[in-house]
């Protein structure tokens, strides 16, 4: 079999992969690259609009994020909005909507005030909600069943509309993918029902091996294969200080739009994972969606059924006492143990919605078991990468890049946001391995402020 060379090889055909396959296209003087994508076609598992809450994060409702981590994601945010309306995707796959943070309770209230003073310099469009606001744009966080007003305090903060908030990160993947495609002089294949077993660098070329036995190889090698990144990078001795705790989010779907945009909650410091959030979610008729959930499993993928996904979590995880040593660091904490129990048990039949609506009701005080389902087969596996050196959890995007001419991600969240900014960082670097240029200006002018 022809073995078929590549300047890059992209591996996975998610959104940061076909991201960076466009960057790489379009910025760069690279002239071939390729995509690897293990399923049927690109943003089958993680970008799919039903495996995320298809929201921009961009830092301003999000009240995990600090004012820092909030000036870097808002100018990566910015990048998606832009390509989206340059390549006509607004009102299709993108959208602007209403957004809040919402604090319940003097306490809340009080850091939700907090936050705008200090926010909205960074976004000058945030607007501060009162009670009496929040009665007229988003009444179902005030009123219960019966009409009457809840007893507790809520203030708000964030955008009534004109911003864009809602993105189908799935067809922004085939969008790059084309688009990188089209670049006049430039070759990109996409590879579809081929999975990477293995990466063997010799003498600084890189050879792909794959199930259905394509022969390819590669100057540079870039993963993008989420929680696979890891997987991949251990089988190359590289990595091998980090262990990964995949942790699945589930949703919950209303038969009917409850809130007119997205209501996200005080997020509690302590936690890893994001608070529970109402979305309008786009694939369902704008009905409201609720979660995610948060719960480990012993699977880098769902929903597909795989037994190797079981053997190649356990591989990744690579147990040993500093992993149960993170692991037990963050049980001690009785609020992370009070989350990991509630949100396990709102993955049991029977006992899960009875349980997961009392945590709704912080947002929609009216909300009635009737009007809430299990959404089945909605969610994803994010990769939480432990410091096995510094025995504890690595918050937000990890790259490996320990190996001459590759790089491994992990993109959780906000990692669908931020895969063109990524795309750049990743674009840059490998330019410089393999001596070429990446257009800054092209690049500022297209796509940053």
């Amino acid at each position: 079999m022809k073995e078929n060379h590549y300047e890059v090889v992209i591996i996975g055909g998610g959104i940061s992969g076909s991201a960076a396959a466009y960057v790489l296209a379009r910025y760069t003087d690279i002239k071939s690259v390729a995509i690897v994508e293990k399923y049927e076609g690109l943003s089958t598992l993680n970008s799919k609009c039903t495996a995320n809450s298809q929201t921009i994060h961009c830092g301003d409702i999000e009240t995990n994020y600090t004012y820092e981590k909030a000036a870097v994601v808002s100018k990566k945010a910015n990048m998606i909005s832009k390509y989206g309306l340059q390549h006509g995707l607004n009102e299709k796959h993108m959208f602007a909507g209403q957004k809040m943070a919402i604090g319940v309770g003097d306490e809340e209230c009080e850091k939700i005030k907090a936050r705008y003073e200090e926010f909205k310099t960074l976004y000058p469009y945030l607007e501060f909600f009162d009670k009496e606001t929040l009665k007229q744009i988003e009444p179902k966080i005030i009123f219960d069943r019966d009409g009457k007003e809840r007893p507790e305090n809520v203030v708000g903060m964030g955008s009534r509309g004109g911003q864009y908030t809602t993105v189908d990160y799935g067809a922004f993947s085939n969008s790059f993918a084309n688009n990188a495609k089209a670049e006049e002089g430039k070759t990109c294949d996409v590879y579809l029902n081929s999975q990477v077993t293995k990466i063997a660098n010799v003498g600084g070329k890189f050879y792909i091996t794959t199930k259905n036995n394509l022969s390819i190889s590669a100057d540079f090698v870039l993963v993008d294969a989420g929680a696979h990144s890891l997987y991949l990078a251990h089988q190359m001795g590289y990595g091998l200080e980090k262990s990964c705790f995949p942790v699945a989010g589930s949703f919950y779907m209303t038969k009917q739009k409850l809130l007119n945009g997205k209501v996200y909650m005080v997020q509690n410091p302590k936690l890893p994972f994001a608070a529970l959030h109402g979305d309008p979610d786009l694939a369902e008729g704008w009905c409201t969606r609720f979660g995610p959930t948060a719960l480990v499993i012993p699977q880098l993928e769902r929903y597909h059924g795989h037994v190797v996904t079981f053997l190649e979590f356990f591989k990744t995880l690579r147990l040993d006492s500093k992993v149960i040593s993170a692991g037990f660091d963050l049980l001690k904490d009785s609020d992370i143990r009070n989350y990991i129990l509630r949100n396990f048990l709102f993955e049991i039949p029977l006992i899960n919605k009875s349980t997961f609506i009392k945590d709704v009701r912080k947002i929609v005080p009216s909300i009635q078991p009737d009007e809430l389902r299990y959404a089945s087969g909605f969610g994803g596996v994010r990769p939480q990468v432990v410091d096995k050196i510094q025995k504890k959890l690595l918050l937000g995007e990890a790259s490996i890049n320990e190996c001459p001419g590759a790089i491994f991600n992990m993109t959780p969240s906000p990692g669908a946001t931020s895969c063109l900014g990524n795309a750049k960082r990743d674009a840059v670097e490998i330019c410089k391995y393999l001596g070429k240029s990446f257009n800054e200006d092209k690049f500022h002018a297209e796509l940053e402020d």
